[in-house]
């Protein structure tokens, strides 16, 4: 059943039944269909009802690790392996059991809860990471509890921050102190230094007028502002991850299928591996062309696997490495336009906050160069 539970994602648009009939279906060839029977919708609610949450929500924590190597391309800034904190939300079956949960990295949580609430879970951050996240997740004792983590942070930070200019460095960032409350800065304890970086965007359609930056990383001569800057754009690309995991994978406006809270995490932990499992496969496969892992559709890997995965049982163990080759191979046949460097008008399929609403159409995308367009303030 714990395949079965990462199948569903694979086939979110097929009946619970048919799910099982895919991971079926080679063994079905092999010995017959008497001998390997389907079984019906109730009893296969009762079987995942057995297997619970806990044995996917442990799998998905020993196996899913970043999976860059030194040689995978766009995954690095010189000695660090970049990442990105944000979170995104999935619906879920209106039942009498059920609420919206929250998707931010690993952690569940409720609708109603914050960013800020789920980060302080864990983002998985480690030494060796510059962790790269958006203004909303800027806060005193956040920032100390990531920093804590040995990672280094370069996160965003609101207009109204407070950050005076205590040191100016040579690339025109500078170096400040941040404090959790107003009477800490007046006797000048508990601080937390920190290097600012201030940029704008010149000549690029709705840029902000202003971007601030903090990061743990105080010398100018390990990572320049304008590189730092440059790199916060990179932070986007979780954006691109998200839209994976929700739109090409589970299905534009789908609704998680389960009725039961205990499904409902069990079925969420079961996409997650899913989408591991094919990046795995795409990042595997761009290793071997030497290419940027951006340069290969996640939706054609993902139709690929569902083509060939009920083809597996059938292969006796010494031939399923050709089938896995051959994967690999379908993967490569097909490249699409590197997303970085991508601007899409900002916006929201539902009404909830002050961003215009997304149109149904396809949206204008221009492509920007970020290293030129930006313009240290000095």
């Amino acid at each position: 059943m714990v395949y079965y539970a990462i199948a569903m994602a694979l086939y979110m648009g097929s009946s619970t039944c048919e799910v099982l009939r895919c991971l079926l279906e080679g063994l079905r060839w092999l010995w017959g269909t008497e001998a390997v029977k389907v079984a019906g919708k109730s009893g296969i609610s009762q079987a995942r009802s057995r297997l619970g949450e806990t044995p996917l929500r442990r799998l998905y924590e020993q196996v899913v690790q970043p999976v860059a190597t030194r040689a995978s391309k766009g995954a690095w800034y010189r000695t660090w392996r970049l990442v990105s904190l944000d979170r995104s939300s999935l619906d879920v079956a209106d039942t009498a059991e059920n609420g919206t949960h929250v998707l931010f990295g690993a952690h569940l949580g409720r609708y109603a809860d914050s960013e800020t609430t789920l980060a302080w879970r864990g983002a998985g951050a480690e030494a060796g990471m510059l962790c790269l996240a958006d203004r909303q997740f800027f806060g005193h004792a956040l920032w100390q509890a990531a920093a804590a983590t040995g990672a280094d942070l370069l996160w965003r930070g609101k207009q109204n921050l407070r950050l005076p200019r205590e040191t100016v460095l040579a690339d025109e960032s500078y170096l400040s102190t941040v404090y959790a409350h107003e009477k800490d800065r007046r006797r000048a304890t508990h601080g937390v230094r920190v290097r600012v970086v201030e940029y704008r965007l010149e000549n690029v359609a709705d840029a902000e007028p202003l971007y601030k930056l903090l990061t743990t990383i105080l010398d100018l001569a390990q990572a320049p502002a304008a590189d730092l800057a440059a790199l916060h754009h990179e932070r986007w690309e979780i954006e691109g991850a998200l839209a994976e995991l929700k739109t090409q994978l589970r299905g534009a406006r789908a609704v998680l299928r389960s009725k039961t809270p205990d499904l409902v995490r069990q079925e969420f932990w079961g996409l997650l591996l899913a989408h591991f499992a094919v990046r795995g496969l795409m990042h595997e496969a761009a290793l071997r062309a030497d290419e940027d892992p951006d340069r290969l559709s996640f939706l054609r890997a993902v139709c690929v696997v569902r083509r060939k995965l009920p083809l597996f049982a059938a292969f006796p163990p010494r031939h399923r490495l050709a089938l896995h080759e051959a994967v690999l191979d379908e993967m490569l046949e097909e490249r699409v336009a590197s997303s970085r460097g991508r601007q899409v008008p900002r916006g929201v399929k539902r009404k909830m906050s002050g961003y215009p609403l997304r149109p149904r159409t396809s949206q204008p995308t221009t492509r920007i160069n970020v290293a030129a367009a930006i313009q240290i303030i000095k």
